[in-house]
């Protein structure tokens, strides 16, 4: 018999993490003083430098505990797509150009053969994105970290005028939800969970995929919103990450309501049905099958129906500050 599962019983309270980045953001009150200060607050996906009539942009993410998989599949060749994904699908979110990248590495001990592997998912992800890797740092952390984790920090510029803040989303815009690859690269505490319960990595599921197989595919990069906002007016953005359908709230103080959800990948159903997820668990812990979003005005919607692969409208924006999924809100 199946059990019912939540994030928090698998070793990740959503809540307690949202209070932990809060009380962490009220302590950095310090502001640099001349030249190249700081544009806008902390909180969006990336933050902002002023450099004259551009802006650089910087953000930093890793691969979380996707990376357990990858040690028990002994598969670490797609984990660089990940940890360049994570950064540079957040940069979008602006309309923000990614050009460097740099990696870190904390590790029990150096293996070669991973070493090897990492670095072909990092060039690969790089040239996903146009993007150099100008450097990194590798650190042999024995007695403090055991496995292998993966993060990464990345360096964007746009020009100021056209940054996508999120600031002109309003009540009416269409909500254009683009599709992911599966569970991407967040809520691997509760699948991997629910998979070593429920049968282990090789079980099979009906496209013939394991869940290993499923659970390493790598995070899709959503390089074609720099071509999408040079053709057509976008109000704001949203990559969807950790927190689910709740990231949408960090763009706006308007709210989101998700009328006609994406496809739902087979292996997150698989996840759903033999973790006995409710609803709301799901859609604020995993991506469901919507890696990223547009929030335009209806003249734009036609345009990016036809540029962008695996786009359609999912919903529209709302007076109040929430996101509803078929009308019940997601808390």
């Amino acid at each position: 018999m199946s059990k019912k599962y939540s994030y928090k019983d698998a070793g990740v309270d959503i809540d307690l993490e949202a209070d932990g980045v809060k009380s962490l953001i009220r302590q950095l009150s310090f502001r640099r003083s001349g030249e190249h200060g700081m544009v806008g607050g902390v909180g969006h996906f990336a933050g902002m430098i002023d450099f004259g009539p551009k802006v650089l942009s910087l953000c930093t993410d890793g691969v979380g505990t996707k990376m357990r998989v990858a040690d028990d599949l002994r598969d670490w060749s797609t984990v660089g797509i990940d940890c360049i994904a994570m950064n540079v699908n957040d940069m979008y979110v602006m309309n923000i150009e990614p050009i460097a990248f740099v990696d870190y590495i904390a590790t029990e001990g150096i293996k070669a053969d991973q070493m090897i592997q990492i670095g072909i998912g990092l060039n690969e992800g790089a040239k996903l994105s146009n993007m150099n890797i100008v450097g990194g740092e590798t650190a042999t952390l024995k007695g403090m970290v055991t496995g292998l984790d993966l993060a990464g920090t990345c360096l964007g510029v746009q020009d100021r005028d056209r940054v996508v803040s999120g600031e002109k989303v309003k009540p009416g815009d269409i909500i254009i939800g683009v599709a992911s690859t599966g569970v991407h690269s967040n809520g691997y505490t509760l699948a991997r969970k629910v998979a070593t319960e429920n049968g282990g990595y090789s079980v099979k599921l009906p496209s013939g995929k394991t869940i290993g197989e499923a659970l390493i595919t790598p995070t899709r990069i959503y390089s074609e919103v720099l071509d999408v906002c040079r053709a057509v007016e976008v109000h704001g953005m949203c990559h969807v990450t950790g927190g689910g359908l709740l990231n949408f709230l960090r763009i706006s103080e308007y709210g989101f309501s998700i009328d006609d959800p994406m496809p739902v990948p087979e292996v997150l159903q698989w996840i759903a049905e033999k973790g006995e997820l409710e609803i709301n668990e799901l859609y604020r812990t995993f991506n469901m099958g919507m890696g990223f979003a547009f929030i335009v005005p209806e003249a734009s919607v036609a345009k990016i129906l036809a540029m962008v692969d695996g786009a359609q409208v999912v919903g529209r924006v709302i007076e109040e500050h929430k996101v509803l999924l078929k009308g019940v809100e997601i808390l």
